[in-house]
């Protein structure tokens, strides 16, 4: 039974951890919302931004932890989230009695069993966990359109359903702690791969001389339609590889899908190649692309001539 003291929280001041680009972005829509965002990122520049754009940067971690109820996780990977957390300067660095922090909303896309038990660590010591890792791009969740695959203890995630719908409209509770990470590899699987196949048939029908504005809109009435022509479509044909969503973070979320199918005995040959693409683009120097620079790798692939 959790107590009162523990879900207890307010309504007006959140934290946001980690300042990079989808940390803006939901604080902009938080800021938008009627939330006043406190955040950090070790980066100046990063806490500078959010100043920009009407939020109060602080100096730690464990000053964002006696100062907020409630708390964003905007950052890379679940080592980052661990450290976030546990790591030394974390938030669970500070005394209990003096942390007002008591509920974290995790956006990172990370891998399930970890996650899971980070948690269950989390909130065995009052810090009670809600997994939130979005679906869409920055500009997607900007707009609106960011999906929310919700995990962790109901009752928590209920007492945050302010914040939850000011970053995403659209929600989905996936049930148990891992479940939102599982879900969210799994889409972005379906997803990386109706990217790849967009800049496939871009690259081919670039190569049969079809004029791709004529291209790109005869495949959206087709049957091979999929949302991934509108987002990405345009970007493709104009090499425009302003970021929403980098390769690097791409090839990271893949390697995390294979080392999930692979604990479980599946072979996945089609996120094998995705990830080949994508490491061939960080190879290329396009980490920090948008990750549709994809359909820069498959162009770079040509048929070796007979010997």
């Amino acid at each position: 039974m959790e107590s009162d003291r523990q879900l207890e929280v307010g309504h007006l001041e959140v934290g946001m951890i980690g300042v990079g680009l989808m940390g803006t972005v939901m604080s902009r829509r938080l800021i938008d919302a009627g939330f006043a965002v406190t955040g950090f990122d070790p980066r100046p520049e990063a806490r500078s931004g959010l100043a920009a754009i009407g939020g109060t940067p602080v100096e730690s971690l464990t000053e964002l932890a006696r100062r907020c109820d409630r708390a964003v996780i905007s950052v890379f990977d679940t080592a980052q989230v661990e450290d976030v957390i546990e790591g030394p300067g974390g938030v669970l660095s500070v005394p209990e009695a003096e942390r007002r922090l008591r509920v974290v909303v995790n956006t990172a896309t990370c891998e399930p069993d970890r996650i899971a038990a980070l948690a269950e660590r989390a909130s065995a010591r009052g810090l009670h966990f809600i997994e939130l890792p979005i679906s869409g791009t920055s500009q997607q969740v900007a707009q609106g359109d960011g999906v929310g695959l919700v995990a962790g203890e109901r009752e928590v995630a209920d007492a945050s359903a302010d914040i939850i719908a000011a970053i995403c409209p659209r929600t989905y509770f996936m049930g148990a702690f891992g479940n939102g990470a599982k879900t969210k590899l799994a889409i972005n699987l379906v997803l990386g791969l109706n990217r790849a196949a967009l800049a496939e048939g871009l690259t081919f029908a670039g190569r049969l001389g079809l004029p791709l504005d004529a291209f790109i809109e005869a495949a959206k009435g087709s049957a091979a339609y999929s949302q991934i022509m509108d987002v990405k479509g345009d970007k493709m044909i104009a090499q425009d590889f302003t970021p929403h969503g980098k390769v690097g973070q791409s090839l990271k979320d893949f390697g995390l899908i294979l080392d999930a199918a692979a604990k479980r005995g599946q072979a996945l040959p089609l996120a094998s190649v995705y990830a080949d693409l994508m490491q061939g683009c960080v190879g290329a120097g396009e980490a920090e692309f948008d990750n549709c620079a994809i359909i820069n790798e498959i162009a770079r692939r040509k048929v070796k001539a007979a010997e």
